[in-house]
């Protein structure tokens, strides 16, 4: 092209291989679905019962799949049928239909026992597979293979190498083989590089599923749909409107017999840098162009990236006393059992605008959910403002809620004013309405291809490098955790960084939940 001429260049795509794939190929093949650690706690409790609703649902055909799992203890297929068959439907809502359907999803499962390490094992497993999508005359290049590793991250690396070596599928046909990996994903941004090195010499990105299951619960899916699909949110979200949002994790009960494995981690690893850092994402988050998985995920990654270094002056850690009773913990351990830190993100929207993370076991009440506190409103005629001010609140469990806390006038002939509330309750307004359980959303986006509520690479290195310095100094001894009582609200510091931040709290509003 001559000087001063327009020169285009074709952009490379940004679309997932996956999906390019699947629009110009559609899936015929049977679909395996092979649970790695099928006799552990993480597949009974959750991922099996998850398989279970979806197959009762139709999501998951009887002719099209067939369900392996695979582990190290040595059981027969009845033998793991047996384990999981009790956590496949719930007592007081199981009805006659979802029994009679049990023993049909049960008959879908074979066991393969194998090490973690072992070529011999993976090629048994491997050998099950191929003669499932023989019986379903599955043309070769089109069969699906899905592999859900409920397992320790410190087996992924030898795992997906034996996967990769003896379990691939050819996918010139629409097939595929993916992997869907828990977290932790690492301790920390060096030991979490280092996995999604070993993991990616052997898988390509759009291969990879790196499951949040936060992400998959209905009103943080909503999120999205809530700010950019209402009006009147979209002038109001920005730190001209919003003083400060909260995001808080509580539990009512400490670890219960694993202590030994929270003492690795602690609460700041278990909830805040993962859970509760991908809820932050979408409440912060730009608008994206379209809802395609890499364009939701971009955002997510700009948000992070845009995080300031915590300030240890705005953190607060507490360790419930009795703690270290458990004779798994160590006697001395400094490991957090509570934590509230107020994060700081450096762009025009969010400038100034505290957001306050706070997580902790053994506390006064159980509950998950999201506060946006707005600002006090200018030229206060009704001397109301000692009341409390605007909040928008997604109570994201239990009992699924949103409410906006606002100011009426009390009924009478007086002209006071009281806090009351805008309340849509889940369980009141969709009472016929089941919400699934966050593994089965997640579970069938990844048959689907849809990787956009799952962690991307640069989003979990992203995230690391916010926590890993704070982290490595609370494993230093740097920052101590204040002893709090089990049953209250977790040590008064963290109250007092509150007030600081410019959290206002409300005198003597309760939000109740609405009864049927």
């Amino acid at each position: 092209m001559e000087s001063g001429g327009w020169h285009v260049e074709k952009r490379a795509s940004l679309r997932n291989d996956s999906f390019s794939r699947e629009d110009n190929v559609p899936e015929t093949g049977c679909l395996s679905i092979i649970v790695l650690g099928a006799s552990g706690d993480l597949a009974k409790k959750k991922t099996f019962p998850a398989l279970f609703h979806l197959f009762i649902q139709g999501f998951l055909l009887s002719n099209e799949v067939h369900i392996f799992g695979y582990a190290r203890s040595k059981i027969s297929d009845d033998d793991l049928r047996d384990r999981i068959r009790g956590y496949l439907v719930k007592g007081k809502t199981a009805d006659s239909k979802q029994l009679e359907e049990v023993p049909k999803f049960l008959q879908l499962i074979k066991y393969v026992s194998g090490s973690y390490d072992s070529a011999e094992g993976f090629q048994k497993l491997d050998k099950e597979i191929s003669e499932h999508e023989v019986s379903k005359n599955s043309i070769e290049g089109s069969s699906r293979r899905l592999f859900y590793l409920a397992l320790p991250p410190s087996v992924y690396p030898s795992v997906c190498k034996m996967i990769k070596h003896y379990c691939m599928n050819k996918s010139d046909l629409g097939g595929w083989t993916r992997i869907v990996v828990e977290k932790p994903f690492g301790k920390d941004l060096a030991s979490a590089e280092t996995l999604s090195s070993q993991i990616g010499e052997l898988f390509d990105e759009p291969q990879i599923y790196r499951i949040d299951h936060y992400l998959g619960k209905e009103l943080v899916q909503n999120l999205l749909v809530l700010r950019f699909a209402n009006r009147f949110f979209v002038p109001l979200w920005n730190r001209d409107n919003i003083d400060n949002v909260q995001i808080v994790f509580r539990e009512d009960f400490g670890t219960e017999g694993r202590g030994g494995y929270f003492d690795q981690y602690g609460i700041i690893r278990d909830i805040i840098q993962n859970h509760l850092l991908q809820v932050l994402c979408l409440v912060a988050m730009e608008r994206p162009i379209s809802l395609k998985p890499e364009h939701v995920r971009d955002e997510k990654v700009k948000v992070l990236r845009s995080v300031m270094p915590i300030n240890d002056e705005e953190v607060v850690l507490g360790q419930y006393e009795g703690y270290t009773d458990d004779p798994t913990v160590p006697d001395h351990s400094n490991t957090p059992t509570f934590a509230t830190m107020v994060l700081r993100i450096h762009n025009e929207r969010w400038e100034g605008v505290p957001f306050i993370m706070k997580a902790g076991k053994a506390l006064n009440s159980r509950k998950a959910e999201i506060r946006v506190q707005f600002k006090d409103v200018p030229g206060d005629i009704f001397k109301c403002k000692k009341q409390g001010r605007n909040e928008f609140v997604i109570r994201l469990q239990p009992s699924e809620a949103m409410y906006m806390k606002l100011m009426v006038k009390t009924p009478g002939l007086e002209m006071s004013t009281v806090q009351s509330e805008l309340d849509l309750s889940y369980r009141q307004r969709y009472q016929d309405v089941i919400i699934p359980e966050a593994y089965e959303r997640l579970i069938l986006d990844t048959i689907k291809g849809d990787q956009q509520h799952f962690v991307r690479r640069d989003e979990l290195k992203a995230a690391w490098e916010i926590f890993t310095p704070l982290l490595h100094r609370i494993d230093k001894g740097e920052l101590k955790s204040l002893p709090y009582k089990k049953g209250s609200r977790g040590p008064v510091k963290a109250d007092e960084l509150l007030e600081k931040a410019g959290y206002l709290q409300s005198d003597g509003y309760i939000w109740i939940p609405p009864t049927l």
